[in-house]
């Protein structure tokens, strides 16, 4: 007999939500015993002699702030295969594969069946506060979600990124089922052995179930850009195929075939609809809601370095909502988005108190409140001491540290929030960038969001001749003396010499850290470079990343190549076609 499927009870989320809410510091004391009991037979905590103690003020006075780099040694031990217990009381099956485009990279980060509980527990809660303003019927959701193959560590672990980690738990399917949030593509799509493949399936999926598409949704919102002006190019090829029935042959894989043929039947009505729909459309604006009548938003992660293709998604949307999904990373979630109806460059993150045990050093760098040495004129900084999680203050930034079930204490994820505000008494986050990427060569400090705002304002000389800046990087050169910033961007298509000159200078000026200006007028740093890169330089940037196991749907392009991610540095510096230098200042 089938078993019958359990509707998710939507009130009851975020009863529960409103609850541990209310009561967060509790529920945050309750959650740090509890993964002190569940682990402290690991030798990494043993050592540090909490001696069976789980309270805040014990746990804060024996264990260290760590890094990745200081775990490594203890991660590797794991991935090797120790049999006794090292970070977690339980052994660890599985790693993740962080995507690496932050430090060049893959990082391993242990990954357990607590995580993935609290993977489903984020989804339900966001889930439920987004149905009750954007209620879908049940129909099919266009998921532009790909999972790279999970592969076996030396010590026998299973190792996948964290999102093929989730999308291969049975737990995701189930969980995707309870809230009427089916993929309108079969698994062997999902799990197909080539992006471009499963790229081109799902999006004649959609096609097919265009009347049912509900919502159009990826991990991140580059891939939904991404999916849609690979449409641009690969349209009337889809409408052939709906045609006659038939998948063309760029399809090689015989499971992805075999399952396509499934669905795949004659439809000339479909066929010339979807036609006469893209040849109306004036330079593509609407395209969403043109193919899928009856979708109600678009959903994925679209803060922090997704924010660029925002413009982009936005045109393609027409006037379809753009939510923001929830925030975490391969180490652990944060925070459930809560608030769905604030555009993406507004949305928060309302922490939940029972996922994992947070504290926040703040990073607000006044004198009098912290505590500061003289020596040799030169201030050495001491680093003020972490707060709680209701402990924040609204208006004030925050670097994040997480204590999670799956053997990360007191870690240092290096992102920077703002507290908004809070729901209940638990803060709500808006992230701001990652602490470590940045462009500085002395006094100077750019963060990412620098980059993005200067970036932002110099493409508007590209717009008014019809151009846009479809992707950019950046990299801090000191082969020079001075050193000076290059900005690395492709564009849409042929720009005057005389524009790019000027876009050059504008990204120049747009930095407006004190430390930059002022060692830009006494030449202590040198003049911006700008480099245009030939059409197709981020596409292999991509595939370096996919050719090393990341999964697309897991993919951010680096925004600041560090002088460890050489081969990301050569793709960029070997595809240069013009290259401009500031007369700014």
């Amino acid at each position: 007999m089938l078993e019958k499927m359990e509707i998710l009870d939507v009130d009851k989320v975020i009863e529960e939500f409103e609850a541990m809410t209310k009561d967060a510091e509790n529920v945050q004391r309750e959650t740090l015993k509890k993964i002190l009991e569940e682990n402290g037979c690991a030798e990494y905590l043993q050592n540090l002699g909490l001696n069976g103690r789980t309270d805040p003020e014990s746990f804060k006075a024996c264990v260290p702030l760590v890094t990745h780099k200081d775990l490594e040694p203890y991660i590797q031990r794991v991935v090797d295969g120790a049999s006794s217990p090292i970070l977690t009381g339980k052994p660890i099956t599985t790693i993740s594969l962080s995507s690496g485009t932050t430090q060049g990279k893959p990082k391993f980060v242990p990954f357990n069946a607590e995580l993935m509980e609290t993977t489903l527990q984020i989804y339900r809660t966001s889930y439920a506060f987004r149905s009750r303003e954007f209620p879908i019927e049940n129909g099919k959701a266009l998921q532009f979600i790909y999972s790279s193959k999970q592969s076996k560590t030396k010590g026998g672990l299973i190792a996948g990124t964290a999102t093929t980690n989730v999308f291969r738990n049975s737990k995701f399917k189930n969980a995707m089922k309870s809230m009427q949030y089916q993929s309108s593509s079969p698994d062997e799509v999902i799990f197909g052995p080539d992006f471009h493949q499963s790229l081109y399936c799902h999006l004649l999926c959609g096609l097919i179930f265009r009347e049912e598409i509900q919502s159009v949704s990826s991990t991140f919102a580059h891939s939904i850009v991404h999916a849609f002006r690979t449409f641009e190019q690969v349209w009337e090829e889809l409408c052939a195929d709906i045609r006659e029935g038939v998948l063309t042959s760029r399809i090689t894989f015989p499971s992805v075939r075999s399952a396509m043929a499934k669905l795949l039947k004659p439809n000339l009505e479909l066929a010339d609809l979807i036609h006469k729909k893209c040849s109306g459309l004036n330079n593509w604006y609407g395209l969403i809601p043109e193919l899928f009548p009856n979708v109600k938003y678009i959903y994925g992660i679209m803060t922090g370095s997704m924010e660029p293709y925002l413009k982009k998604l936005r045109h393609y949307a027409g006037n379809l909502p753009l939510l923001s999904s929830d925030y975490g990373s391969s180490e652990g979630w944060i925070g459930a988005n809560v608030n769905p109806t604030l555009p993406p460059e507004s949305a928060t993150y309302a922490v939940l108190p029972n996922i994992g045990y947070f504290e926040f050093i703040p990073l607000k760098e006044n004198v009098e409140e912290h505590v500061q040495g003289k020596v040799n004129d030169y201030f050495i900084y001491m680093e003020p001491k972490p707060v709680g999680l209701t402990e924040v203050k609204v208006g004030e930034e925050y670097e994040i540290i997480i204590t999670s079930f799956a053997g990360l204490y007191r870690y240092r994820l290096g992102d920077v929030v703002k507290v908004m505000g809070f729901h209940n008494s638990s803060p709500e986050l808006k992230f701001v960038c990652r602490r470590n990427l940045m462009l500085t060569i002395n006094i100077d400090k750019n963060t990412e969001k620098d980059l993005q705002l200067a970036v932002e304002e110099a493409a508007k000389l590209t717009a008014e001749e019809n151009m846009e800046v479809l992707d950019f990087s950046s990299h801090v050169d000191l082969s020079t003396d001075p050193g000076h910033y290059v900005i690395f961007w492709e564009i849409s298509g042929e720009v005057s010499d005389e524009v790019l000159k000027e876009c050059c200078n504008c990204l120049d000026r747009s930095f407006v850290d004190a430390g930059y200006v002022s060692s830009r007028k006494v030449n202590a740093i040198g003049p911006l470079e700008l480099r245009v890169v030939r059409r197709g330089t981020f596409q292999k940037i991509l595939d370096h990343y996919l050719g090393l196991g990341a999964a697309l749907s897991q993919f951010k392009t680096p925004r600041c190549v560090g002088p460890t991610n050489n081969k990301v540095l050569q793709i960029l510096c070997d595809n240069v076609a013009k290259s401009y230098f500031s007369t700014a200042f």
